[in-house]
């Protein structure tokens, strides 16, 4: 496994996107988001709990507007690398 503390600023968004090799488990510590699974849209808040099996696209995104939302990504699989995202939409123009 690899884990990653995540900062998502005030108001802004992680691309939407999926993993081949990989599911992840998210732990929100503090803040306030929405999250985006296959399509679906639910709030998360401190000590929410989120499950992305393998091949789902998802999105957390920060809806605080001077607060910042913070979360473990704890990623379970065969492979980490970076070039296992597939982007179906992101504001900083990565595929």
């Amino acid at each position: 496994c690899k884990v990653k503390k995540i900062t998502v600023n005030p108001l802004s968004r992680l691309s939407y996107q999926s993993h081949q090799k990989r599911a992840e488990v998210w732990v929100v510590v503090c803040g306030e988001g929405r999250i985006t699974i296959n399509d679906e849209v639910s709030k998360v808040g401190p000590a929410s709990i989120v499950l992305v099996p393998f091949e789902t696209k998802h999105r957390i995104e920060n809806i605080h507007a001077t607060d910042d939302l913070i979360f473990i990504e704890t990623q379970l699989g065969t492979y980490f690398g970076e070039d296992d995202i597939i982007r179906y939409e992101d504001k900083y123009g990565r595929n």
